[in-house]
């Protein structure tokens, strides 16, 4: 059998072991998905082989840590320089992530979209940050500190903390920082965010459950989504790396989809 896991600080909210569970029993596969709280990033990749996994996801505040890990990174994240997929190829170390393209699938829907703001500078905002620039939108990162937004600016990004940003109308703003996920903080100010959201068609949201963020959107009719989409197609492409792309996408992304309503 094989083992995987999901290393992050906090995990016991995620729905990743039961969409990757889930999918292993639907597609008669001998695997297990786990929960790992990792409070030490770098301690992961001692970790990723004192447990023998075949392979593991990654999520806050440990998708740096991730990246530094590896022995190898394939695909957007040797640009991201942020890992949310790894894989044991013979006791190499190999990273991937799957957040950028997940993304993507998700806001697939949001039509005319030339302009973002990005709330947040960890790593789900740089996957998001790239993933937006390979389809032309050169998108905008607000965060409260500025040693963070560093490494966005030596890569091209425009970047504002609180104090130096000027509000400027977007037509998407995506929250990926953990405000609301346990508490009822909303990312930014209230009174920034409502001005966003006057001039906004979409909203964003990496949480995949109702938020303050999400509400306030909501209720100046703006589009809106939450993370499960992302997380979705995320978790869909992180199972098929797990299986060398063998599988069928939509195959693994039905017995996920029935993990979600099973959550809901």
């Amino acid at each position: 059998m094989t083992l995987y896991t999901l290393f992050g600080n906090p995990v016991a909210h995620s729905l990743s072991p039961r969409m990757h569970n889930l999918a292993f029993a639907r597609l008669g596969i001998q695997g297990a998905y786990m929960r790992s709280l990792l409070e030490d990033g770098e301690r992961l990749r001692e970790v990723f082989f004192a447990l023998k996994l075949n392979g593991a996801n990654v999520t806050v505040p440990h998708k740096e840590a991730a990246f530094r890990a590896c022995d190898k990174v394939l695909g957007i994240a040797t640009s991201i320089k942020a890992v949310n997929t790894l894989i044991n190829d013979n006791g190499v170390l190999v990273g991937y992530n799957t957040d950028a393209p997940g993304f993507l699938r998700a806001i697939a829907s949001f039509k005319t979209v030339r302009s973002a703001l990005i709330l947040g500078a960890g790593g789900t905002a740089k996957a998001l940050a790239y993933a937006l620039r390979e389809t032309g939108i050169a998108p905008t990162i607000l965060n409260r500190s500025a040693p963070k937004l560093e490494a966005f600016q030596k890569d091209g990004f425009a970047c504002f903390t609180h104090e130096t940003f000027s509000l400027t109308p977007f037509d998407l703003i995506i929250n990926t920082t953990s405000a609301g996920l346990s508490d009822n903080a909303l990312p930014a100010s209230k009174a920034v965010l409502e001005a966003l959201f006057t001039h906004a068609s979409y909203v964003f949201e990496v949480i995949y459950k109702p938020t303050p963020f999400l509400a306030l959107a909501s209720a100046h009719g703006l589009t809106c989504k939450d993370g499960k989409e992302m997380l979705l197609w995320q978790g869909v492409l992180a199972f098929n790396l797990f299986h060398h792309n063998t599988l069928a996408e939509e195959t693994i992304a039905t017995a996920m989809q029935e993990a979600l309503r099973l959550s809901s």
